[in-house]
């Protein structure tokens, strides 16, 4: 298949359960900043799947200030993926996944107030993963074979379906993780566990076309996320490690760039950029630690401390899913052991402070994105 690729200069606003990954309110007093971040959670409750709104007050405290239906079912425990929840690049729209009634929610974002506006069939079963990109919208559909699934916001938000937009995964059995648009939004990648592949589908006036397949660099691919210059960074979660690819505009699949970078830390299932693309961090979940890499502009992967452990959620606390705020400026880390959320200031150097931790968020929470 030959690829076409124009891409866009505009960057994306980021942002089973492994056997491997099991080991996945304090404020600390810093200095106020002038704004207020939103960060919002899914609590993926097997009833009422319901999101989760926290705010970081100037001082760096995160306080929960609303959680709103779905109008949808969760599954009731971990979904084994990243990207349950993800933002349009305007910031206008959340969209969720009802892993428990195979369903989507859309609501429109003002802040702290989320107010709903459609629920829609996934078009397939188990979706644990979701991507936005213009008017349109994919969905990752964990259950059965898997497949994805096309969507086009229309007015007040609500989703259509897109007509032969459903594109088969690697096979049956093939654990996937997430799904993400490129940053024009002419593919889609797709991170496959179990057989340990990086899926790439082309998008053709919101059509997404037959998967092609490049191997992963580790061992077991799970969370992911594509910096400014198309570069896809990969957490690998059983061989304890970080991969970078570049996305190509003459083939069909990923080049390897730095293969399988040692993070030191265990089961790094979940990873985050941030928007300049300059830094890349691993959620790890064995360690209840944070691993950071400095992130060159040629997507090669360097370890910014020798340990690895650049942030902590706590012993124990199977450190799950990333993001970061828009500005750059905090990484926000869930811990659903521990049930916590806890805010962390980004050095200059990559490196991580924390400034603040909600805890008592529920065990089967999942997805992270802040605004």
């Amino acid at each position: 298949m030959k690829l076409r690729l124009a891409r866009a200069l505009a960057r994306i606003s980021t942002r089973g359960a492994l056997g491997v990954a099991l080991a996945c309110a304090v404020v600390l007093p810093v200095a106020a900043h002038d704004d207020r971040h939103h960060v919002y959670t899914l609590d993926n409750a097997q009833g009422n799947n319901r999101v989760l709104v926290l705010e970081q007050r100037g001082d760096g405290s995160l306080v929960n200030v609303d959680s709103v239906s779905t109008g949808g079912a969760g599954a009731g425990a971990n979904l084994g993926s990243q990207g349950a929840l993800a933002l349009s690049q305007d910031g206008r729209w959340l969209f969720a996944v009802n892993a428990g009634s195979n369903s989507i929610s859309t609501f429109q974002v003002d802040d702290e107030k989320l107010t709903l506006a459609s629920t829609i069939a996934s078009g397939g079963t188990m979706p644990i993963s979701i991507t936005s990109h213009g008017r349109l919208v994919y969905v990752l559909n964990g259950g059965g074979d898997g497949n994805i699934t096309g969507f086009s916001i229309g007015r007040g938000g609500r989703l259509a379906p897109i007509k032969r937009s459903t594109q088969s995964l690697g096979g049956s059995a093939t654990g996937p993780a997430e799904i993400k648009f490129s940053n024009g939004g002419e593919f889609l990648v797709v991170s496959e566990k179990t057989v340990n592949q990086l899926a790439l589908f082309e998008v053709d006036d919101g059509v997404a076309k037959p998967a092609t397949f490049t191997p992963s660099a580790g061992t077991t691919p799970f969370g992911f996320d594509i910096d400014p210059r198309d570069h896809v960074i990969v957490s690998e979660a059983a061989s304890g490690s970080a991969s970078s690819y570049k996305l190509r505009e003459w083939s069909d699949d990923l080049d390897i760039i730095s293969a399988a970078v040692p993070t030191g830390q265990l089961a790094p299932c979940w990873l985050i950029l941030t928007p300049n693309g300059h830094f890349a961090y691993t959620g790890n979940a064995g360690s209840g630690t944070i691993t950071a890499f400095s992130v060159a502009r040629s997507g090669a992967l360097q370890r910014v401390s020798d340990s690895g452990a650049d942030g902590s959620t706590g012993a124990g606390s199977h450190t799950i899913d990333l993001t970061v705020s828009p500005d750059g400026r905090f990484l926000y880390a869930l811990a659903n052991v521990g049930q916590t959320l806890t805010a962390f200031r980004i050095g200059r150097d990559g490196r991580l402070t924390q400034v603040g931790q909600y805890v008592g968020v529920p065990v089967s929470t999942v997805g992270l994105v802040a605004r």
